[in-house]
């Protein structure tokens, strides 16, 4: 598989128009322009992110001109992409504090440096400027029922709910971006089809201009829910090795290969031999395990990658208390200290009231319990911290 293959086919959902058209322009030679958005709902960036960035290096090593674009002016709209209800609206100081050290998470995998390097732009540049005039040229390219083919529009309007006019304009202000950054191309997870041909169609209407769209596979269990986003996983970039890497363990067994396609940088041929000795009998958990470290190795460093499975043998394999999982601060309450570690107000408020955190061997449902030096903390089955003097 030479490097245009693998760009084409790795972790590839679908691409619009077609692969064979955007494959005949990378093999004439020309460098393309190409970016995929991320939206700062989160105040740090997660494994599921690192989906796009890695295919953006696959490109960005081909030679292309690559964009990583911080959406926060659309995230202030908020994407309803798969929402049952509308999403709280941010602020703009919300968002930005939320992606303040994404070029550095990114940066562990994209370059931002060098011959070639990624640009991190912000479509606040361009979106605080669209008049209201702008807008009603704009989206009379578009009509209400696009709009209202999407699924869960549907499933919102069968349960009478309502449908909020600013969520029709988030495909809108994501096709914005493509035009004022005149891309030939625009990357995204496969939940994202629809707002990226929104882009095409608006690329096409104002630009005369045919705009490819790629979308990517996502990591999903065996019932089609995320994996490695939110949650339990809470596998966010500002997470310890330790964390990364007993995360990745809590894996289901059937995202194992998905996983060494989506979210490392191995060969395919290896993956599928991989594939084939587990379709053989091969016991999943040293795949698991292996996967753990490519992970860890590439976010971290290979030495990090060690320790981590060590301490994760020591913890888990001999049942053992882990001594210092990481230097943790203590925090006025079991709540604060948890969106200390990276999870959201809303994740650590879920996790305490299921009763998935325990203090000392001890389960907590009090969210405003007392977090001190030398506590012992576990957040499901898997993540484990001791506050200790920072």
């Amino acid at each position: 598989m030479d490097k245009i293959d693998e760009v084409l086919t790795r972790g590839v959902e679908k691409i619009y128009p077609t692969k064979e058209a955007l494959e005949k322009v990378l093999r004439s030679g020309k460098k393309i322009k190409l970016y995929q958005g991320f939206d700062p709902s989160m105040a740090n960036l997660h494994l599921g992110n690192m989906v796009g960035v890695l295919k953006l290096k696959q490109f960005q090593d081909l030679g292309h001109q690559v964009i990583f674009l911080v959406g926060d002016f659309t995230g202030v709209i908020g994407d309803p992409t798969d929402k049952s209800a509308a999403r709280k609206p941010l602020t703009r100081e919300q968002v930005l504090k939320n992606s303040q050290t994404w070029k550095e998470q990114a940066g562990r995998i994209l370059t931002f440096k060098g011959k070639n390097p990624a640009k991190l732009l912000y479509n606040s540049q361009w979106g605080d400027k669209v008049s209201f005039k702008d807008l009603i040229k704009i989206t009379s390219h578009f009509t209400v029922q696009q709009m209202l083919e999407r699924d869960f529009f549907q499933r919102r309007l069968k349960a009478n709910k309502p449908i909020h006019l600013h969520e029709f304009l988030y495909p809108v202000a994501q096709a914005i971006d493509c035009v004022e950054m005149e891309v030939d191309l625009e990357m995204g997870g496969s939940d994202q089809i629809f707002n990226m041909l929104a882009g095409r169609t608006l690329m096409k209407a104002l630009k005369g201009k045919e705009k490819f769209v790629f979308a990517t596979k996502l990591l999903v269990d065996s019932k089609g829910e995320k994996v490695g986003k939110t949650a339990g996983n809470a596998l966010f970039l500002n997470a310890s090795a330790h964390d990364m890497f007993g995360g990745v363990m809590s894996f289901p067994d059937e995202t194992i290969i998905p996983g060494f396609e989506l979210l490392t940088q191995m060969p395919m041929e290896e993956i599928k031999e991989m594939e084939k000795a587990l379709q053989k009998g091969k016991n999943p958990m040293v795949l698991k395990k292996k996967l753990a470290f490519e992970i860890t190795k590439m976010l971290y460093s290979e030495i990090e990658a060690e320790k981590a499975q060590e301490e994760f043998k020591r913890v888990y394999q001999k049942n053992i208390f882990p001594e210092k999982v990481e230097p943790s601060p203590p925090a006025n309450s079991l709540t604060d200290f948890l969106i200390a570690k990276g999870y959201t107000s809303s994740e650590a408020k879920r996790l305490i009231d299921q009763g998935a955190v325990d203090i000392n061997g001890a389960t907590v449902k009090d969210r405003y319990m007392e977090v001190n030096v030398g506590d012992k903390i576990k957040v499901g089955k898997k993540t484990f911290y001791e506050v200790v003097n920072s």
